[in-house]
C-alpha cells in the first residue's frame, strides 16, 4: 500500500511507483497515457499546497498509488491522478476527453461532482454528496473506488486540522465510507478506515483495548502456533496443499462486536481464527471435512459462501469449532483466488473480468433501486445506512433459485423482493412446507412461498412496517399508503373547493372553472390543479383561500371597469346622453357604461357619483352593487 504516517516522498518517486506497481499488474501495456496525466497534473497544481504542507500534487498521486496496489486498470489510474484537475485549474472536461478519452473523463466528472453541490446544512450536505456518489458508482463502479482511495488518504493526513473537523470527518467515514469498503470487498481500506477513525473518535477506548489484547499476545501467538502446525499436517497428510495462516481481528471489529452483543472483552470468545488457502473448490471441501473430523463444529456457525457468495462476490468456507483446550477456533477456507477477491473485493473483480461492469455485484443494483425510489437525499442515506450494516440471509423460492435478503428479513420482504405487486397482495406464506406469521424471521436455506390474494381490494397493512427489515419493502409500503392517502386527500380537497366556491357565491361559469382554478393554483406555487386539491384536502391549504384568491383573479375585470371612474372627467359641447341614458336635472353630467355587468336597456339600474368624476351605472344585481355602495364619496 501507499505511504502512511511516514515522510511523503517526492512527486516523481511516488509517480514512478504507480508506474513499476501498474507493469507488474499489465506487463504488456505502455504507460504513456499514465505519464501524460502525470505531467498534466504538475502543472495544474504547480504552486498548490495541503495543509500538511506537501506539494498538492502528491495527494491524487497517492490516491493513484492505493489504487494501483489494488490492481486497477490505466483508465481509473489516470483518472485518479487527475482527479482534481477540473476543479483547481483552468482545465476542462473537453480537454481532458480530446486528451485522454471519454473512459477517463466520465470517471473525473464522476468523482469531480460529488464536491460540486452547496447546501443549507451539513447534514443535507453529506446526504445528497453521498447520494450523488451512489448514483455514480451505479455507473460506473469505479468512481466509488477513486472516492475511497482520496478518502483514505484525506483521513491519513487529518492532523493539521481542527479537532473538531477531525470528528466530523471521522463519524462521516465510519457511518458510510467504512460500510462502502466493506460493501465492494477492499478489505484493507476498510479496516485502515476503521482502525483509523476508531483512534480519532475514541481514542481512550482504543487504548485500554489495545491494553487488554497485548495481554492475551503472547498465549494466542503460542495457541495459534499449535493449531496452524496440527492443521498443516493433517492437511499434508491427506493430500491437500494448503497454506495455513493466522487471521488477525482488528481493535475496530473487537470493539463493535462488543458494544452489539453487549458482552465484556473477557466474553468474546472469536478472537483466535485461522485461514485455508486451497488450490480449489474441491480442496475447500476436503479441507473442511478434515477440519471437522479433527475439532467439533459448534452448531448453527457453519456458512458456505461458495455455493451462495455474499453481496461483494466474497466467497469462502466458515466454520467455528470447538478447538484444542476447548476454546473457540473460527475456521475459513477458500482458494486462492477467492482470497485475492476477499482482500481486493470488486477492484479483483474488476481485474478477472477484465473491464467487466458493476451490473454483477447484487449490491450495485441495490443501490440503483435506492436511488429511483428515494427522491430526497436525507431518505435515500437513511435507507442506505439501514441497508449498509446488515448481514445478508439465502432464501430459496420454490423452484429453488437463492435469493439474498438481508438479516432478519420476512416473508413480506420476500415477497417484495419478488415484485411488487406480489408485496401489494401477500396474506400469507408457507417456510418450509409451514404456515407461518407474516412477521417471521427466515433463515438461510429457507424455501419459502408467498400467498397472494386476487381481490382488487388487497394492499398492504401498516404494521408491516414494525417488522420488515429490508429498506426495499418499507419504500414500497410507505409508498402505497402515500399514493392512497393522496387520492383520499384529492378527493377531499376538491368537495371543499367547490362547497367553498358555493358558500362565498363567487361567479364563475361552470365552463371556465377549472382553466381559472388552475390559475389559481399556479398563482399560489402548485404544480396543477390536482396538487392544489390534494393540498386542501391534507389541511395544508384552506378551500377559503382558494375561493378567495380566485375572486381576485377575477377582480382586475372590475377594476378595468371602474377604471373611468379614475380618470379626470373630459368636458363635452353641449349635452350628450349615453345610450339614452341620462341623469334628471343634470344633463351635462358624464355618464359611463360599467363594463363589470354591462347593463342594456330594460334592466333596473343604478348609478353611482362620485364628486368630479361623473357617474358610473351598474345593474342593480352586479356582484361589485354591494362594495361600491360601501364606499364613501359616492
Amino acid at each position: 500500500m501507499a505511504p502512511t504516517d511516514t515522510a511523503v516522498p517526492p512527486p516523481r518517486e511516488i509517480f514512478d511507483s504507480v508506474s513499476a506497481i501498474f507493469s507488474r499488474f499489465y506487463p504488456d501495456s505502455e504507460t504513456s497515457k499514465l505519464d501524460e496525466a502525470f505531467e498534466l497534473a504538475v502543472a495544474a497544481h504547480e504552486g498548490q499546497f495541503r495543509q500538511t504542507g506537501e506539494p498538492y500534487v502528491t495527494h491524487p498521486l497517492i490516491v493513484t498509488e492505493i489504487l494501483a496496489d489494488y490492481g486497477m486498470d490505466e483508465s481509473t489510474l489516470v483518472a485518479a491522478i487527475l482527479h482534481d484537475v477540473v476543479e483547481d485549474s483552468g482545465t476542462t472536461l473537453e480537454e481532458i476527453t480530446d486528451q485522454f478519452g471519454e473512459e477517463v473523463a466520465g470517471l473525473i466528472d464522476g468523482v469531480t461532482k460529488l464536491d460540486r453541490i452547496k447546501f443549507s446544512t451539513r447534514e443535507e450536505q453529506q446526504a445528497a454528496t453521498i447520494r450523488k456518489m451512489a448514483i455514480a458508482m451505479a455507473k460506473d463502479i469505479r468512481v466509488l473506488l477513486i472516492k475511497l482511495a482520496d478518502r483514505l488518504h484525506n483521513v491519513r493526513t487529518l492532523d493539521p486540522l481542527p479537532v473538531e473537523k477531525q470528528k466530523r470527518v471521522a463519524s462521516e467515514t465510519l457511518d458510510v465510507y467504512a460500510p462502502l469498503a466493506h460493501r465492494l470487498g477492499v478489505q484493507e481500506i476498510k479496516h485502515e478506515l476503521e482502525e483509523r477513525c476508531f483512534h480519532l473518535l475514541y481514542p481512550r477506548r482504543k487504548s485500554e483495548l489495545e491494553g487488554l489484547v497485548a495481554r492475551r499476545t503472547g498465549e494466542r501467538e503460542e495457541y495459534l502456533n499449535r493449531v496452524k502446525t496440527e492443521v498443516a499436517d493433517s492437511l499434508r497428510y491427506a493430500g491437500i496443499e494448503a497454506e495455513v495462516s493466522g487471521r488477525p481481528k482488528h481493535l475496530y471489529s473487537i470493539y463493535k462486536k462488543m458494544v452489539d452483543s453487549g458482552l465484556a472483552f473477557e466474553q468474546i470468545h472469536d478472537l483466535i481464527g485461522i485461514r485455508i488457502l486451497v488450490k480449489d473448490v474441491r480442496d475447500c471441501y476436503g479441507a473442511l471435512g478434515l477440519v471437522h473430523t479433527m475439532w467439533r463444529p459448534v452448531h448453527g456457525r457453519f456458512k458456505d459462501y461458495i455455493a451462495m457468495p455474499k453481496f461483494n462476490l466474497y466467497q469462502s468456507l466458515h466454520t467455528t469449532v470447538v478447538g484444542p483446550d476447548g476454546k473457540a477456533l473460527e475456521v475459513q477456507i477458500r482458494t486462492h483466488e477467492m482470497h485475492d477477491r476477499a482482500e481486493y473485493g470488486i477492484a479483483a473483480h474488476w481485474r478477472y473480468k477484465e473491464g467487466g461492469g458493476p451490473a454483477d455485484v447484487p449490491f450495485v443494483a441495490d443501490l440503483r433501486f435506492l436511488h429511483e425510489e428515494h427522491s430526497d437525499p436525507a431518505e435515500f442515506l437513511a435507507s442506505l445506512k439501514l441497508d449498509l450494516y446488515r448481514d445478508e440471509v439465502f432464501v430459496l423460492t420454490p423452484k429453488g433459485d437463492v435469493m439474498v435478503l438481508p438479516a432478519g428479513a420476512t416473508p413480506v420482504d420476500f415477497a417484495y423482493r419478488v415484485h411488487t405487486d406480489v408485496g401489494h397482495r401477500c396474506v400469507g406464506a408457507k417456510v418450509n412446507s409451514r404456515l407461518v406469521p407474516l412477521s417471521t424471521k427466515l433463515e438461510s436455506g429457507d424455501i419459502v412461498e408467498v400467498i397472494t390474494s386476487k381481490s382488487q381490494d388487497a394492499h398492504p397493512s401498516r404494521d408491516w412496517l414494525d417488522f420488515v427489515a429490508s429498506s426495499r419493502a418499507a419504500s414500497k409500503i410507505r409508498q402505497w399508503f402515500t399514493r392512497e392517502r393522496r387520492e383520499l386527500a384529492l378527493g377531499d380537497g376538491r368537495d371543499f373547493v367547490m362547497k367553498a366556491l358555493r358558500r362565498e357565491s363567487v361567479p364563475i361559469p361552470a365552463a371556465h372553472r377549472e382553466d381559472l382554478l388552475k390559475e389559481v393554483a399556479a398563482d399560489l406555487g402548485y404544480s396543477d390543479l390536482e396538487a392544489l386539491y390534494v393540498a386542501v384536502g391534507d389541511n395544508r391549504l384552506s378551500a377559503t383561500t382558494v375561493s378567495n384568491r380566485l375572486a381576485r383573479t377575477l377582480a382586475p375585470q372590475t377594476d378595468e371597469s371602474q377604471q373611468d371612474l379614475l380618470e379626470p372627467p373630459k368636458r363635452r359641447q353641449g349635452p350628450r346622453p349615453t345610450r339614452g341614458i341620462t341623469v334628471e336635472g343634470m344633463d351635462d353630467m358624464l355618464v359611463r357604461i360599467a363594463r363589470c355587468c354591462a347593463p342594456v336597456p330594460g334592466d333596473d339600474i343604478m348609478g353611482f357619483v362620485t364628486v368630479g368624476r361623473g357617474v358610473s351605472v351598474h345593474r342593480t344585481d352586479c356582484t361589485n352593487f354591494g362594495a361600491l355602495e360601501e364606499k364613501g364619496e359616492r
